[in-house]
Order: C-alpha cells, then sequence, then structure tokens
C-alpha cells in the first residue's frame, strides 16, 4: 500500500494549475506577436489559445474549457461594466451625432448581413440573429489595443462609446427577435411573451441594485482607490452570480451595471477606477480561450457565408459612419479609421450564439458556426486593424508606437 501522502498517480490537473498554464502560455504568444513588429498581442493570445486547443494539438481540450468558463465570464465582466461606463447620457444628448451614426453603422450593417447570408441560403430566421449579434463590436478588443498604445483622443473616445451603444443596439435586437425564434420553435405563449421579458427586466433590475449599493457601500469606504478597487471587483462577480442564479443575462447585466453607475451616480462617490495589471490577467486568459475555442473546420465549413458576413459587416459600419462624417466632430478620414475600431467581433457574439444554443440547440448549429467562423476571422484581423486605426489618427503615445 503506497504511502497516502503522495500525490495519485497519473496526476489529475486542477483549476489552479489550467489558471497559470494557460496564463502563462498567453504572455508568450503576445510577446511573440509583439516582436513581429505588426501584430498587436491580442492576436498572439488568440493564436496560442488556437495552437493549444481541440482545433490544434489538443492540450486544452473540451472539458478544461468548460471549467475555464469562469475566467471568461469574470473577464467578459469587467470588460463590459469598464463600457458600460464609457456611456455619458449627458454627453449623448450634448452630440446627438453620436447615436444618430451609431444607428445608422449598425442598420446599415444588420440590413446588408442579413441580406447577403439570406441570398447564401441561409434561412431568413438564422440570418436575421446572425445579422443582429453581427452589429455588436468587440470592447475587449478595443480596450486592450487603446490600453495597450496609450491612446487618446477624439476618434478613441468615440469608438469606446460606439462599441458600447453597437453592443446595447445587439443586445436589444436580439431579445426583440426572441419571441420570433420561439414561436418559429413552436414554444408556448408564455415563453414566447414572457422569457425575452423576464431576461431583460430582471438583468436590468440586479443592475439597478447593485449601482445603489455600490453607492452607499463607496460613501461608507469614501475616495480610497484601493478599496474601491475591491467594491468594484466585488460587485461584478456578485452580478455574474446573481444573473447565473436568476437565469437571466450577466452579458445585459454587467453593460447595464457599468452605465447605471456612470449616469446614476450623482454624488459623485464612486471613483473611475482603472482595473489595471489585474485587468490585464483577465484579457490575457479571455483571448486565450477564445483562440481555443476556434476551430478549423468550422471555419472551412461555412467559410464562404462566413467571408460574406465579415466583408458586409464592414462595409457597413464604414458606410454608416462616413455618411454621417459631415455632422459629427470627425473628419471623413477620421470617420473611416473610427469604423476600423469597430471591426473586431468577439464576446458578446459568443455569448450570444450561446444563449441560442442554450435555448435550442438544432437551431443554433449552423448559426453558432456562423458567428464563430466570422469571430475566427475577425479575432485575426480585429486588432490588427484597431492598431493601425488607431496609429493614423495620431491618438497613440509615439514611444509606445516606436516600441511596437
Amino acid at each position: 500500500m503506497p504511502p497516502t501522502f503522495l500525490p495519485h498517480f497519473p496526476p489529475s490537473g486542477n483549476d489552479f494549475l489550467l489558471f497559470g498554464a494557460m496564463l502563462l502560455v498567453g504572455i508568450v504568444g503576445g510577446e511573440l506577436a509583439r516582436r513581429t513588429g505588426f501584430l498587436p498581442r491580442i492576436t498572439g493570445f488568440v493564436a496560442i489559445g488556437l495552437l493549444l486547443g481541440p482545433g490544434g494539438i489538443g492540450l486544452l481540450d473540451a472539458h478544461m474549457l468548460v471549467n475555464a468558463k469562469i475566467f471568461t465570464d469574470i473577464a467578459l465582466g469587467i470588460i463590459l461594466f469598464q463600457l458600460g461606463m464609457q456611456l455619458d447620457l449627458d454627453a449623448l444628448k450634448e452630440d446627438r451625432s453620436l447615436l444618430h451614426a451609431s444607428i445608422a453603422e449598425c442598420a446599415i450593417s444588420f440590413l446588408l448581413v442579413f441580406l447577403v447570408l439570406d441570398r447564401f441560403g441561409v434561412g431568413k430566421m438564422h440570418a436575421a440573429m446572425a445579422a443582429a449579434i453581427g452589429v455588436s463590436s468587440s470592447p475587449a478588443v478595443v480596450l486592450l489595443v487603446i490600453r495597450e498604445f496609450s491612446a487618446s483622443g477624439p476618434v478613441t473616445k468615440r469608438a469606446l462609446i460606439h462599441v458600447a451603444i453597437n453592443n446595447m443596439i445587439s443586445f436589444t435586437v436580439f431579445t426583440i427577435l426572441l419571441p420570433i425564434l420561439h414561436y418559429r420553435q413552436q414554444a408556448g405563449w408564455s415563453t414566447i411573451v414572457l422569457q425575452p421579458l423576464y431576461q431583460a427586466a430582471v438583468s436590468l433590475l440586479i443592475a439597478f441594485l447593485l449601482v445603489h449599493v455600490s453607492i452607499r457601500m463607496a460613501k461608507l469606504l469614501g475616495r480610497n482607490e484601493n478599496l474601491q478597487f475591491a467594491l468594484f471587483v466585488g460587485a461584478i462577480i456578485a452580478a455574474i452570480g446573481l444573473s447565473k442564479m436568476m437565469n437571466c443575462s450577466n452579458l445585459l447585466t454587467l453593460l447595464a451595471f457599468g452605465a447605471m453607475a456612470r449616469n446614476l451616480d450623482m454624488g459623485e462617490s464612486l471613483m473611475k477606477i482603472e482595473f489595471g495589471h489585474g485587468g490585464e490577467i483577465f484579457f490575457v486568459l479571455l483571448f486565450v480561450i477564445a483562440g481555443a475555442n476556434l476551430h478549423l473546420h468550422e471555419l472551412i465549413s461555412v467559410a464562404g457565408a462566413a467571408f460574406a458576413f465579415v466583408s458586409v459587416r464592414f462595409l457597413g459600419k464604414m458606410a454608416g459612419l462616413m455618411l454621417l462624417s459631415h455632422r459629427t466632430p470627425l473628419d471623413y478620414r477620421q470617420s473611416g479609421l473610427l469604423g476600423l475600431t469597430l471591426v473586431p467581433m468577439a464576446g458578446l457574439a459568443i455569448g450570444l450564439s450561446e444563449t441560442t444554443a442554450g435555448l435550442y440547440p438544432d437551431f443554433a448549429r449552423e448559426l453558432s458556426a456562423i458567428i464563430l467562423g466570422s469571430v475566427a476571422i475577425l479575432e485575426t484581423i480585429g486588432p490588427i486593424l484597431t492598431e493601425y486605426a488607431l496609429k493614423r489618427s495620431g491618438e497613440v503615445d509615439q514611444a509606445k508606437s516606436l516600441d511596437h
């Protein structure tokens, strides 16, 4: 009988080992990408995930990726909260061109994606859901590239606000389409009518309650950055937990939580916290896991539809922004560069695809293939285009630019 103090053989992994390993290999992949001189670190994170995932050599298998979901939930929570904090309703009232341009680029991209996928023989319901998801842009990519290059200026500021509005519009259109999807899948009338309303109402209620709890706690803690950092992290994780417990959307909850924290805190008790290096850890994990979840064979099977999706989505966003450039403070060239920052698509798109799969797995199979195929393309070219746009806009710290 072997001594009880020895480990079992063969040794089994655990979540701590998984967390550390993904973080370490992600950092290496990001640094290798940076040293090429033309690839941003995000591309390296995604590439190393793809290499190690089921679509590559398989070191990160499907079971490990399921266990890693807690990391992506926290990462997306932090990112969506930060993005919601960019939505200043007073600023939108003063500069209505922001909202008008967002609606224009979202409407045109939705219409083009729907029409093109319909021509590819994708069912109208699949095309509509894919078009709604395609309205979204990746806050994680934009935030990480901006942070990496210390970008600031009118294009950078409007990029963050456009991404926030895009994701709000995407979720709203997706929710509007859900009753139609329920009806087409022959669900009961209670599900058709109540499920979308329940999801939206409960998500917003959780966000509203957490904001008021956070404001009261912030008044007790005072303007102490370390304590408020802990307050925000705790509130974000609590929001994720409550959303899962109540079976509503943690994506909408966190986005609304950030927006409400920005606009309902009249006494400015909540500080503007930078998540810094702590947030960076979750950025790395998010993109490594996103890369590991990509499968080249899925991309190949829907290659035509995915490339069409990516192309017309890009055209729609560029057209909407450039057609209304004369109504905004940006010139024609800056509007085009702003359009490039909206190309990335990932977190919310994957989340909405998973929401659909949780409701109707058979229906979602084709939809998920198109979305994941498109994400594979957009997560490759999106960070590069975002970096290019911010550099060409002249809003990047020159020391950072030279170092890259």
